[in-house]
């Protein structure tokens, strides 16, 4: 009598041998057809609402215009060569270029996506990306994303690198912070670097300027900030302070303007109602 178990791992194994074969030969043939296809089209897709660069650069890029692709064999065409070729443009964070049977090329593209415009104390101009690398202005396109100014030193060497200075690095993440924030994204217009290289924000409802310092426990300072919004701006109004300063964990001061600190003879100290978040007071200190 026959042994099953033999003849089942024989039957198992000749089914692989086939399905190897099969595959071997429809790879063949495909190469084969391949090779024999012509480029008919390039299609480009550039997904997102900004775009620092457009789908006439990647075809000036690609050279489709040229006929450097179109109408060449599929087979001749390097697409990863293509990819690089992209992946070399500033704005391109990554480059993805496949074929079909159709004949037709696609591109995709994702862009970088800047969070923070910056104009150094030299005069270079450059955007930071939302994954903290210098990136520079585009011809095609503004992004509409927070400007820092003020003492600044970052150099820019017109090119794709990362922050080398610890200010810079607090600026973009003061910057992400505030842009993942409805509120903040909204109420913070502008970010400057003072002569004492600490950050201030300018905001578009009030006189005043916002002494943040540097960025750490941003979260904290900004519950303070939206405490004393919420509790002490109502009851002296927004042109009281010309500035409010939330370095501090635990205390917001509010700097007078010297009109009204010449109309006020006493001089208090006030608390506001405990941050949630570190469940201790805040004081408010005039000055």
């Amino acid at each position: 009598m026959f042994n099953k178990p033999i003849w089942r791992h024989i039957l198992i194994g000749f089914a692989w041998v086939t399905s190897i074969g099969g595959i071997i030969v429809l790879m063949s043939f495909i190469e084969s057809k391949k090779s024999a296809v012509l480029c008919t089209d390039v299609k480009i897709y550039i997904p997102g609402n900004q775009y620092f660069i457009d789908k006439e650069e990647v075809d000036n890029i690609l050279q489709v215009k040229s006929k450097a692709i179109i109408g060449r064999k599929l087979d001749d065409i390097n697409i990863h060569a293509l990819e690089n070729k992209l992946k070399a443009n500033p704005f391109i964070e990554f480059a993805k270029v496949y074929m079909e049977m159709d004949g037709v090329v696609h591109v995709e593209i994702s862009q970088r996506q800047p969070i923070l415009r910056i104009l150094n104390k030299f005069d270079q101009d450059f955007y930071v990306d939302q994954h903290g690398l210098k990136i520079p202005l585009s011809a095609n396109f503004t992004a509409k994303v927070l400007v820092a100014t003020g003492y600044i030193e970052e150099l820019f060497a017109n090119r794709v690198d990362s922050l080398h200075n610890t200010l810079t690095t607090d600026l973009y993440r003061t910057a992400d912070f505030i842009r993942k924030d409805s509120l903040w994204s909204v109420q913070i217009v502008q970010i400057y670097v003072n002569s004492t290289h600490e950050i201030e924000l300018i905001p578009r409802v009030g006189n005043h300027r916002i002494l943040l310092g540097n960025a750490d426990s941003l979260a904290i300072k900004f519950a303070n900030l939206l405490a004393f919004y919420k509790q002490a701006l109502p009851k002296v109004g927004q042109d009281t302070y010309k500035i409010i300063n939330i370095k501090y964990a635990n205390q917001v001061v509010g700097i007078k303007n010297e009109v009204l600190k010449k109309d006020s003879v006493n001089r208090k100290i006030t608390s506001i109602k405990p941050d949630t978040s570190t469940k201790k007071n805040i004081t408010l200190r005039e000055d």
